[in-house]
C-alpha cells in the first residue's frame, strides 16, 4: 500500500471529546501504517472567525494558525475532517476556519470560471468526513436530505478541489454505549491504515 501524506482537522472546539478520541484512532493508525500525518486541533487555534470588512479588495491577514493549516493543506495527498453536526451545520468556530481560511486567490480562482463557477486550487487531493451527529442515518437522508454532506462536499471542501469526499457517519453520539464507540475507533483506525 501506497504511504501518503494525509492532513487531519479535528473540528470539535473542546479539548477532549467524542470526535478527538475518534479522529486520534484515525490518525495513531495511520502513522503506524507508515503514513505521514500532520494534525490540527480546533481547540488549538487562535484566530478571529469573523471576515469582518476584508473581502477581495480589503483582506484581513491570516493569523498563524490558519496560514498553517492552508500549508498543512497544500503539502498533503489527502484530508481528513472530523467534525460534531450541530444546529445541521458545523460548529461556529470550525465555520470560522473555512470563512478566513479559504479565499481566492489560494483556494479558488475566481478569474477563471467553469459553467459560472470559480476554479478549485486545491485539487489532486482526496478527503474523508468523520461525522458526529445524535440524528440517525435514515432521517438525516430522507428528511434533511444529507444537507451538510452537501454543503461539504460541494460548497466547501469539494469546491475548492478536495475530491472524492468520502463521508463516516457515526451517529447516536451523544449517549453511546461503550462498544459503540470501540466500533466507531475501529472504523476510524481501519480507514486511517488505509490511508482512506
Amino acid at each position: 500500500m501506497a504511504q501518503k501524506r494525509i492532513y487531519i482537522l479535528n473540528g470539535h472546539p473542546a479539548q477532549t471529546s467524542l470526535t478527538g478520541s475518534v479522529v486520534e484512532s484515525y490518525a495513531a493508525a495511520a502513522r503506524q501504517a507508515g503514513h505521514q500525518v500532520r494534525m490540527t486541533n480546533l481547540h488549538d487555534l487562535d484566530f478571529d472567525p469573523d471576515y469582518g470588512i476584508g473581502g477581495y479588495v480589503n483582506v484581513k491577514p491570516l493569523e498563524p494558525s490558519l496560514e498553517k493549516i492552508l500549508q498543512d493543506i497544500e503539502w498533503s495527498e489527502h484530508v481528513v475532517l472530523a467534525t460534531p453536526m450541530w444546529w445541521g451545520g458545523v460548529p461556529a468556530k470550525l465555520k470560522g476556519v473555512f470563512d478566513r481560511a479559504f479565499l481566492p486567490g489560494r483556494t479558488f480562482d475566481t478569474r477563471t470560471t467553469k459553467m459560472g463557477l470559480p476554479a478549485p486550487l486545491l485539487t489532486g487531493r482526496t478527503g474523508r468526513v468523520l461525522l458526529m451527529s445524535d440524528t440517525p442515518k435514515w432521517f438525516f437522508r430522507l428528511f434533511y436530505r444529507n444537507a451538510l454532506m452537501v454543503q461539504l462536499r460541494g460548497q466547501i471542501l469539494g469546491f475548492v478541489g478536495i475530491k472524492p469526499l468520502k463521508f463516516s457517519h457515526f451517529n447516536g453520539a451523544s449517549h453511546p454505549k461503550p462498544e459503540q464507540v470501540r466500533k466507531w475507533m475501529k472504523t476510524a483506525a481501519r480507514f486511517g491504515a488505509q490511508g482512506a
